[in-house]
């Protein structure tokens, strides 16, 4: 899997097309990524407590790795991924405006 948290993408199918967010955590085994502010959901949460209140809370869920691409930090647009060797170690690069990654 290409993407990584803390990646900036970019949503380019679903409810959310077009929407930017970071990556909050990528699971691999699952090819999926969960991204800061898209595909949330509302969740109705028990009391805790015999006498407390529950509550409805927003969190996001997980979205397929296909949906999303990453932003090419230089010009903004999305972009592919390509892995060259530098100083002996693969990294990741923009395939765009071949802009080194972290």
């Amino acid at each position: 899997m290409k993407i990584k948290r803390g990646d900036n993408i970019i949503m380019i199918a679903g409810k959310d097309r077009g929407k930017k967010g970071t990556v909050l955590k990528a699971i691999p085994a699952h090819t999926r990524v969960v991204v800061e502010g898209i595909n949330i959901v509302k969740r109705h949460i028990g009391s805790r407590r015999s006498n407390g209140r529950g509550q409805i809370v927003e969190k996001p869920m997980p979205v397929h790795v296909s949906n999303v691409m990453l932003v090419d930090p230089k010009t903004g647009t999305r972009t592919r991924i390509a892995r060259t060797k530098k100083d002996g170690k693969t990294v990741r690069v923009t395939a765009r405006s071949r802009t080194t990654l972290k």
